[in-house]
């Protein structure tokens, strides 16, 4: 068993990559967990631009076990990878990349962490309209996993990139059958979105550290019944949140999806059952402090 704070030739690298990097939790939760079981692992933060390289050095480092690949590399991530799960390649994102010496596996635990906390909230999507703002990796692996797990009525997709919208309405549309409205996100089109939506979903940086006095939807566009899910997790209540509760909705934080595909990555990893008590605490002492 690992003694607390000793690190050794055996011991295991794992990482979170990413631009910026500087407001992740992921350090804090894992290694928290890491002493909690006694595991010789360590975690640390990297802010990478050169993700090509970065994925190289980890395949060079044989006890380099796991990264973690956040904003805004989970696409350009696959490039560089020697097999990715059926379904991920499908979505095209990943979020999480094992080495199993020299061999890169990449997967997405974004999706499934999202779903699972829409159902701890008691949220039924089946015959909802679903609302998601961004079409980058985080989005397009919430948007596939609810597509391919549950039946929404629709979903509408905003964002400002273009290119990446209509790739993303193409892919969900071919491949689950589900309803798509892609637009691009401007004041009219976020208006008329917000109208019919029962749940909406953030996948934005929007609302992040240092910019938390910043939401992409002005409060007067909320209704009654509405379900708000920000998967931004810093500050624990960006201000979407808080305006979609000072206006009566069930709101979801991103700190509840940020627990649950940490616990999948953390046993992609270590091979080991989460401690999951002690992820939620560790991420919340962060936020608090």
């Amino acid at each position: 068993m690992k003694m607390a704070g000793t690190i050794g030739n055996g011991t295991r690298l794992c990482a979170v990559i990413g631009n910026p990097i500087a407001h992740s939790l992921s350090p804090a939760i894992h290694n928290a967990s890491y002493e909690r079981m006694g595991l010789d692992f360590v975690y640390l933060a990297f802010r990478v631009e050169d993700v090509r390289n970065a994925l190289a050095g980890m395949r060079a480092l044989e006890n380099f076990r796991g990264m973690s690949v956040t904003i805004p590399h989970k696409v350009e991530a696959m490039k560089y990878l020697d097999e990715i799960a059926e379904t991920d390649r499908l979505i095209g994102s990943i979020n999480t990349v094992i080495n199993e010496k020299g061999n890169l596996f990449g997967v997405g635990t974004d999706g499934p962490g999202a779903l699972k906390a829409l159902a701890d909230a008691d949220v039924d999507i089946h015959g909802q309209n679903v609302l998601i703002l961004g079409s980058g990796g985080a989005a397009r692996a919430i948007a596939f996993t609810i597509a391919q797990k549950t039946r929404p009525n629709q979903m509408v997709i905003l964002d400002i990139n273009e290119v990446m919208l209509k790739e993303l309405a193409r892919d969900l549309e071919s491949a689950t059958g589900v309803r798509i409205r892609p637009g691009l996100l401007h004041h009219d089109t976020l208006v008329a979105a917000m109208q019919p939506a029962d749940i909406i979903i953030h996948c934005t940086p929007v609302g992040m550290h240092p910019d938390e006095n910043v939401s992409l939807i002005p409060s007067a566009l909320f209704r009654p019944g509405q379900v708000v899910f920000d998967i931004v997790y810093t500050p624990l209540e960006t201000k979407l949140l808080f305006d979609a509760r000072s206006n009566g909705l069930k709101v979801i934080s991103g700190v509840d999806m940020f627990i649950n595909q940490a616990v999948l990555q953390f046993e992609y990893f270590t091979g080991v059952d989460a401690p999951l008590e002690t992820m939620r605490q560790a991420v919340l002492e962060q936020l608090e402090s």
